[in-house]
């Protein structure tokens, strides 16, 4: 349905992860201008650098688009989708459309800031760009020194003293659309779903797109007062799962925040509970990353501790895909990697076990750990992607330190002491009782028939052993001090 208003006053608003129309500030600000609205989706793969999107997030996106466009058209509005390069496709849709303003909320990743900074400059009409993603944006967070912060507790304790801006609401009713719409590819010729059908798992765990994610934020506040004692246990299905809904933008820190504070209105506490602040903690450590790599755009690809550019990190290919495939025979990481690979997701807590094993165990290098998530997660965020490798690594910002190493029997045994995660996805080891769930190599060979497991043909012995691979790693370590020195 269209309003049938002309295009004299036509603003484009360009989409990109901000795939939301409640508190959209690029979009709130195009329909407060006055005139026609044109929403637009750019599928611009040269444009994100070394950093287009992997195949689980293509998936996401596919969805997510689909979602936004259907909201859209309640509004009487449609979501006009290209493919090329980002400034050339909204040159011409400037062109056809006579639009007079351009608006897109800001992204923080080194080849978008470039881009946004250069398509102001040239697109010759109003160029606005808001802050659509964070809470305390990069550029106006600083310590006592006047730099960035590099250490997490002085960043979050800086910030929570720093007002937070209420979510904005986009009125109810149908939008001004133009009297013509500019031609639209449709979703399907950008290829983002997968050509083998893998992708039965995200489709079952998911549901992509602006309702999924108010939903989900909906179940996740009402039993958040659980949250701190329940999220490190990856069985519990405690933690919020908003990841990926965040960082495609159907859902906003603001009005996570505002659905955290609103728990505690009739207590006048907030946070309400102990639940609440850990989760929002959660959340500033998502800040956290997009600060860090705001200030350190190199980091997606080098240490921020320059001195582990020295690191002597192995290369060896079957190690590498034994735990790309969750065959590792060690309990935790392989239900972890199957996970991943079944859902597009893990747990936070096997996160950092398995990047742990990869660093450390393996001493592979976080750079492959980090290639593999990005194409596997479908809450891959290069900014989280990057912080959190380089924190299990021990070469990023606020890192843990590379000398503590996770022992996966007993990250295993506390986290999953009942194996009820282990069982869910290493299925083979299901009949194992709860004693040796974690250390089958440990169990009587009379237990093993029991559970009709024959190891290193039902289920891989362990690639690598825990006490040797922990001394190697020290002794490497130690090594690249040495020559640092």
């Amino acid at each position: 349905m269209s309003s049938g208003s002309g295009t004299s006053t036509a603003t484009v608003v360009w989409f990109r992860q901000d795939l939301r129309l409640q508190d959209n500030p690029a979009l709130a600000a195009a329909v407060a201008r006055g005139g026609p609205v044109v929403p637009v989706f750019i599928w611009d793969e040269a444009g994100e650098g070394d950093w287009a999107p992997g195949a689980a997030s293509r998936w996401w996106l596919h969805h997510s688009l689909a979602a936004l466009d259907a909201a859209l058209r309640e509004c009487g509005l449609r979501l006009v989708v290209r493919r090329g390069e980002s400034g050339a496709v909204l040159s011409e849709l400037i062109k056809s459309t006579a639009a007079t303003a351009a608006y897109w909320n800001r992204r923080y990743e080194p080849a978008a800031i470039a881009r946004d900074t250069a398509l102001k400059a040239s697109l010759g009409i109003e160029a606005k760009s808001f802050n659509a993603a964070l809470l305390f944006e990069p550029h106006t967070v600083k310590n006592k020194s006047g730099g960035p912060f590099q250490v997490f507790t002085p960043y979050w304790r800086h910030c929570l003293a720093l007002p937070v801006e209420a979510p904005g609401k986009l009125r109810a009713g149908l939008l001004p659309a133009p009297a013509r719409w500019p031609k639209s590819a449709d979703l399907s010729e950008l290829g983002l779903l997968p050509e083998i059908k893998w992708d039965a798992g995200l489709a079952q765990a998911w549901q992509p797109g602006e309702a999924g994610a108010q939903a989900r934020l909906k179940r996740f506040v009402a039993a958040i007062p659980g949250y701190a004692d329940a999220r490190d246990q990856p069985a519990a299905g405690a933690t919020s799962g908003l990841s990926p809904h965040l960082h495609f933008g159907e859902i906003s820190p603001r009005q996570i925040w505002a659905a955290v504070a609103a728990q505690g209105k009739d207590s006048g506490v907030f946070p309400p509970s102990r639940g609440a602040q850990v989760y929002l903690k959660e959340v500033g450590w998502r800040e956290f990353a997009h600060h860090l790599l705001y200030h350190f755009p190199a980091t997606p690809a080098q240490p921020l501790r320059a001195e582990f550019a020295a690191f002597p990190w192995r290369k060896d290919a079957r190690q590498l895909r034994a735990w790309q495939r969750g065959l590792t025979g060690y309990p935790i990481v392989d239900a972890g990697m199957r996970q991943l690979w079944a859902t597009g997701w893990m747990h936070n807590r096997v996160r950092m076990i398995v990047a742990s094993f990869l660093v450390k165990h393996l001493r592979l290098s976080w750079q492959e750990g980090a290639a593999w998530f990005w194409d596997t997660l479908v809450d891959a965020d290069l900014a989280n992607n990057t912080l959190g490798w380089q924190w299990s690594a021990g070469c990023g910002a606020d890192a843990a330190p590379y000398f503590r190493i996770f022992n996966p029997i007993l990250q295993g045994l506390k986290f999953d002491p009942a194996g009820d995660y282990v069982r869910r996805w290493v299925p083979e080891l299901a009949k194992l009782p709860d004693k040796f769930i974690h250390e089958p190599w440990e169990a009587p060979m009379d237990v093993l028939v029991t559970a009709e497991i024959t190891l290193g043909r039902t289920y891989p012995q362990p690639i690598v052993e825990h006490a040797e691979a922990r001394a190697a790693a020290l002794a490497a370590f130690q090594g690249m001090r040495s020559k640092a020195r």
